[in-house]
């Protein structure tokens, strides 16, 4: 498996070069810096693993909090809890029905809200690091701005109140 990764032969390779001559010979700097770099590679390829699958795993932890956390619907489950407001009236069998229908499609459009807010999050979260370097930006220039000491029109002054 390590001769079919190009990234694993060369640092095998160089660890072999490197035991073989002494320190201080341009070869033995070299090779230790073909290393370095391969090593920076490889760390920049997981960089970018982790920020495309981040969000997903963001999203996936996300639902799973909010399923654990999702309370139980009385009306849901048919038998669930005895008492008053789980008594049927047999005068009422079809007003029985239509709450139930109505139970329903009130948990699909929960369903619906959830799975919007979790598509929401997921965009947000994703475009996180491009907003952060907007941000970055734009304090800067507030900071080139704040240290120029040119003079200001007096229509962009802010007005004192009398």
């Amino acid at each position: 498996m390590a001769l079919n990764d190009p990234t694993k032969t060369l640092e095998t390779h160089v660890e072999i070069r490197s035991s073989e001559c002494g320190s201080g010979e341009p070869e033995c700097e070299e090779e230790e810096l073909e290393k370095l770099e391969s090593d920076v590679k490889q760390m920049a390829q997981r960089i970018l693993e982790y920020r495309a699958t981040l969000p997903d795993q963001l999203k996936n932890t996300f639902a799973s909090i909010l399923s654990a956390q999702r309370p139980a619907l009385p009306g849901i489950e048919p038998q669930s809890e005895p008492g008053p407001s789980r008594d049927h009236n047999p005068d009422s069998g079809g007003h029985v029905e239509s709450k139930g229908t109505t139970l329903v499609g009130e948990d699909q459009m929960t369903a619906d809200k959830i799975r919007l807010l979790k598509d929401k999050i997921s965009s947000n979260v994703s475009a996180m690091p491009i907003v952060l370097k907007r941000m970055k930006e734009c304090i800067n220039k507030i900071d080139k701005l704040d240290s120029y000491n040119g003079i200001i029109h007096p229509a962009f002054k802010k007005k004192k109140p009398s």
